[in-house]
């Protein structure tokens, strides 16, 4: 359920094009998990059911790049996940049943094994493994490229930086036997230099953690992604549709709607 304002304020969510949404953890339960960029497995199909309800097309990211941008015109919510915890086969199950499909971020250097990144209370225990990954891309979803070793990429030399996004690409190809054409920059971490490297090394399109509309800056190398926290109630994650923005909270709605009536 949603609250009567978000009901009429989402009653227009659509018009300004797809959004993206990222996704890390899925915690089992319903109790709210502490970890920031996880959430619980009932805020989650509560979402999915939202969008299914409201008639959002749920295309992977590299269909949604591959299609005419008229294509999109209607209510269009691109679901990804990043990392690749093996939680999230709960969540594919879950996506699978109402006939939805999702783009998945994967750290080809760690596959199957636990992550080596720093434990900042993100989900103990392994990342996805390869056969668990061909079975999700037999059952409709993508899976996309998030470097070799989850690194920093601003921060590499060219030498390395070609490496991280090439390595990659040809280890999850190999393991997959299908083409790797999707991106997204760990950490949200990347410049002009990075975006260019992501073209040259063959990915067709790369998201961002900017916030907005995934479309809005007209180039496949920079979409946009709205973040879904642990926080997030359907009421919020529904004004982030419409916003497309994570400044949902009421008095930042009130802001938006006092700049309005003054520039009005």
């Amino acid at each position: 359920m949603i609250d009567p304002i978000t009901r009429y304020l989402h009653h227009n969510a659509g018009k300004h094009g797809p959004i993206m949404l990222m996704y890390h953890a899925i915690a089992s339960g319903k109790d709210t998990p502490a970890w920031p960029w996880a959430v619980s497995m009932r805020q989650f199909c509560d979402q999915l059911n939202f969008l299914a309800t409201e008639g959002y097309a749920t295309p992977t990211m590299n269909e949604l790049i591959a299609a005419p941008a008229k294509k999109w015109q209607g209510r269009t919510a691109v679901i990804t996940f990043d990392d690749g915890y093996v939680d999230n086969l709960a969540a594919c199950e879950e996506l699978q049943k109402r006939g939805m499909r999702a783009t998945w971020f994967i750290v080809s250097g760690s596959i199957g094994q636990s992550p080596p990144w720093p434990e900042d209370g993100r989900p103990a225990g392994r990342l996805l493994n390869a056969d668990e990954l061909r079975e999700m891309l037999a059952n409709g979803m993508e899976v996309g490229s998030h470097t070799v070793s989850h690194t920093r990429m601003t921060e590499l030399d060219d030498m390395n930086l070609m490496r991280e996004l090439a390595h990659s690409k040809a280890t999850l190809e190999d393991l997959l036997g299908s083409p790797v054409d999707s991106f997204a920059y760990p950490y949200g971490d990347w410049d002009t230099r990075c975006a260019e490297a992501v073209q040259q090394a063959g990915y067709s399109a790369a998201c961002t953690t900017r916030t907005g509309w995934a479309l809005r800056d007209n180039t496949p190398y920079q979409l946009r992604r709205l973040t879904v926290f642990n926080t997030d109630t359907t009421s919020s994650f529904a004004r982030k549709l419409y916003f497309g923005s994570h400044d949902v909270r009421w008095r930042d709605i009130a802001r938006y709607a006092l700049r309005r009536f003054r520039n009005a």
